[in-house]
């Protein structure tokens, strides 16, 4: 019998991808296509649910294409996805309306009056999750009083991988992450009829899926998705968890023996620390940021950058501008292959820049929709390079800021998403965090790991700890020590990175308020 393989299918922001694995965590092979979304008026941004199930089972196909024989060994399939958002289904499980995205800003309201309202304290400390405009409960109440045809329409809300999910098993569910941390407690890993009703969701408590541990149990592949995705009737089909606690399974946080921290720097931030169970959960007085379960007892505490390198894509475009002017073309893949060195070469803490590009404002360590980015500190002599280096310290910054509000920093950050590959970055981070650093080498952390919850699911390891031990472990890179000279510096600068942010809140409040319609 040929050898046991598993594939993880991942519905990011960006692209939809399958990547197939051996059972021991060897990286088969990858098919992807882009993602899309709309923007629209008053901050929505919604993808299209039957492309998305279309693309789904499109990479599926191609996967199998390219590697003959897989179909026949595969014993899993694994589903995860981007987090927040609201995907409303019928009765019949077909989409009410395009889905919602975590980019959404609409329910900005909603959040602030939750946020700021005579509830806030119970719903924070029962699912140690602060509110934003990005999350199902605010989009809910936004649906509620603006569009209630939708929810009257609809059987069920759904999260991106939550849709997918009852397309392949025809199964309506959810996972312990996305579940409890918007409407449940940490605690027990179930809804919280408290938080409903505080929420003011009582009357759509109807709407919220069964909560699936996905590795404890599986569905199975319906006919009609097996001949989607040309994948064996009947396979296991396991929902993993929310794609960012699927990225810290396979990229490196579940480690009880030294409980790192790990910092993800792709399109947004996250900034997360092991808890090895739920009594070791710290809860802050600002009431924002995550607390999302583990396989088992463990769970990770993080914090949420809205916005990380689409800081540095924002810089490369005005390049990139700048060049289109003098009739030159460039990507921004080639001038990021030159960053590095000249980021280095830059004057450190040129400028304060504070990485708050996001049109739907900051989430961690503070939930603000009003922030902004900006640089502080410029003068006559700052180049170009110097203010790319500023970006670079920003989000080294950022990191710093938001493992400020979850306790005290890990003796360790593990490092994954697109900017890992950077040496700047990751000398940068290490200096600003005075700790070392570890690249995490393994390619799509976030199927690796929805991966790994089926590898439990399927009995092929005893936990996630044993499953770690395998596809984790042999993949981290050596530590990057902290500079001790930009090491002082940014220990100097980072007391003004934070009193410039705290000065600024008034004034992202008055910007937001001069820049509305009449």
């Amino acid at each position: 019998m040929s050898a046991a393989a598993l594939i993880g299918l991942d519905s990011g922001t960006s692209l939809v991808k399958a990547v197939a694995f051996e059972a021991d965590g060897r990286q088969i092979g990858v098919a992807s296509r882009p993602n899309a979304y709309l923007t629209g008026a008053g901050g929505a941004v919604e993808q299209n649910m039957v492309r998305t199930w279309r693309d789904a089972a499109a990479v599926v196909r191609d996967l199998l294409a390219a590697h003959p024989g897989l179909a026949a060994r595969t014993v899993a399939l694994a589903v995860t996805g981007q987090g927040d958002g609201c995907w409303l289904v019928d009765g019949d499980g077909e989409p009410v309306h395009d889905g919602w995205i975590w980019l959404d800003s609409r329910a900005a309201e909603e959040a602030r009056a939750l946020a700021e309202g005579s509830q806030a304290e119970l719903i924070y400390r029962t699912t140690g999750t602060g509110v934003n405009a990005c999350q199902m409960r605010a989009q809910l109440l936004w649906l509620k009083r603006h569009a209630p045809e939708l929810l009257d329409r609809a059987a069920t809300a759904l999260h991106p991988k939550d849709w997918l999910y009852l397309r392949l098993t025809g199964r309506r569910a959810t996972c312990p992450t996305e579940g409890v941390f918007t409407f449940g407690d940490f605690r027990t890993r179930a809804y919280s009829d408290a938080v409903i009703e505080a929420l003011g969701l009582a009357r759509q408590r109807h709407l919220l899926p069964p909560i699936l541990d996905g590795a404890q149990e599986a569905g199975a592949l319906t006919p009609a998705a097996a001949r989607e995705t040309g994948l064996p009737a009947g396979l296991p089909v396991v929902l993993g968890y929310v794609d960012i606690m699927c990225s810290a399974l396979g990229g490196g946080l579940y480690d009880p023996a030294l409980r790192p921290g790990l910092t993800v720097l792709g399109s947004t931030g996250m900034h997360m620390r092991f808890a090895a169970s739920a009594d070791e959960v710290s809860l802050g007085s600002e009431r924002c940021g995550y607390t999302m379960a583990f396989p088992g007892a463990a769970y990770a505490q993080m914090q949420t950058n809205m916005a990380a390198t689409l800081n540095i894509d924002w810089m490369l475009d005005l390049a990139r501008e700048v060049l289109a002017i003098g009739c030159v073309s460039r990507s921004r893949g080639a001038l990021l292959e030159e960053m590095d060195e000249r980021v280095l070469a830059a004057r450190p803490g040129a400028a304060v820049y504070h990485p708050y590009i996001s049109a739907a404002g900051e989430r961690g360590p503070f939930t603000e929709p009003a922030a902004r980015a900006s640089f502080t500190g410029l003068d006559s002599t700052t180049g170009f390079f110097d203010l790319m280096r500023s970006v670079y310290e920003g989000l080294a910054f950022a990191a710093r800021d938001c493992y400020a509000a979850i306790g005290e920093l890990p003796p360790e950050v593990r490092l994954t998403g697109g900017a890992a590959r950077s040496r700047a970055k990751r000398r940068i981070l290490a200096s600003a965090l005075g700790v070392p650093v570890r690249a995490v080498e393994r390619a799509e952390a976030g199927a690796a790991g929805a991966v790994m919850i089926a590898a439990v699911q399927q009995g092929l390891y005893p936990d996630a700890e044993a499953c770690a031990a395998d596809w984790v472990t042999p993949h981290l890179g050596a530590p990057e020590p902290p500079d001790p000279e930009l090491r002082r510096l940014y220990d100097a600068l980072f007391p003004c990175y934070l009193d410039t942010r705290l000065a600024l809140r008034e004034t992202w409040t008055a910007l937001s308020r001069a820049r509305r319609p009449a």
